[in-house]
Parts: C-alpha cells; sequence; structure tokens
C-alpha cells in the first residue's frame, strides 16, 4: 500500500511539474512570439513581423503552399502599401488549443484583424494553426496556416465571440 501511495504522489508532484513547465513556456512564448506578433502587426512594421518567422517556414492559405518565404516579401510590401494608404490595423486573437513542450509548440486559435480606413472599419476572421520550434534559444513560427472558411462555412463574428481576446 505504500508503494501505491508513493508512487500516486510523485505521480502527482511529476504532472504538476510538467503542467508549470509547459505554462512557463506558454509564457516564453506569449512574450516573445505572440506579443511582438501583434505589436508588429499593428505597427505596419513588416520587418519585425517577418523576424517572428524561422528562415524555412511551411506557409498554407487558402491561395496554396509557400515554402520559399514568398509571404514575407508580401509582408513587406502590404504594410508598405497599407502605411501609404492610411490604413491602421488591429489584431485580435485567441486560443483553442495549445500543445507545448520544451522544443515545440503547436497552437490553434481564431483571429480578428480591424482594418481601418477613412473612419471605416472592415473585419476579416479566420482560424490559424501555428507550429512553433526552439531556434538557437527563441521561439519561431516554422508552419503557419489559416483560413476564412471551416467546413465550407466562414468564420464569422460570431466565431470569434466564443472567447475573448488575449490581453498582453
Amino acid at each position: 500500500m505504500r508503494i501505491v501511495l508513493l508512487l500516486f504522489t510523485l505521480s502527482l508532484t511529476f504532472s504538476g511539474y510538467s503542467q508549470t513547465g509547459i505554462e512557463q513556456f506558454q509564457n516564453e512564448i506569449d512574450m516573445t512570439v505572440w506579443k511582438p506578433f501583434k505589436k508588429a502587426f499593428e505597427t505596419l512594421d513588416g520587418e519585425e513581423l517577418n523576424a517572428i518567422y524561422a528562415e524555412e517556414v511551411l506557409r498554407v492559405t487558402p491561395q496554396g503552399i509557400d515554402t520559399e518565404n514568398v509571404f514575407k516579401a508580401k509582408n513587406l510590401k502590404r504594410f508598405k502599401t497599407n502605411k501609404a494608404e492610411g490604413v491602421s490595423i488591429a489584431l485580435d486573437f485567441w486560443f483553442d488549443s495549445r500543445h507545448t513542450n520544451e522544443a515545440t509548440s503547436y497552437e490553434v486559435g481564431f483571429y480578428r484583424i480591424g482594418f481601418t480606413s477613412k473612419d471605416e472599419t472592415n473585419y476579416s476572421y479566420g482560424q490559424f494553426h501555428i507550429v512553433l520550434k526552439k531556434i538557437n534559444g527563441h521561439w519561431k513560427i516554422t508552419q503557419d496556416w489559416d483560413t476564412t472558411h471551416i467546413n465550407g462555412n466562414p468564420i464569422t463574428a460570431s466565431d470569434f465571440a466564443k472567447k475573448a481576446a488575449l490581453k498582453f
């Protein structure tokens, strides 16, 4: 009986430690990836946004697969155009699920992007699936997939409203 009690106690100790470790990794990702990601998006800083990604990235959108980092050049061009046209962007998102260990994190969530131009705001909604890897001591996005539809249905404000947006 003592052995069973000891094993039970040890399993609780290790599972608690693991959960604490996972939360620490996710907090680190929040501060070093997601907070700067949101800031780069909202300040239209394409170079800062691109720096959050690894050198080799698999990017998948409804438009296709990018394994050559074409999206990085498009980020620079899009943000430059947005600045020139006086467009401001507000990015909000939340996680539906996160699976993290010390070297890899798989994160799924929903986003809302508000584009404001001439006192009019239009919103775009979507879902993302992101893989992050710790590379040379820094968390980097290595895979980025997003869509604006699930099962053929557009993602809407009501889908986004299921949870509160993250605050950093």
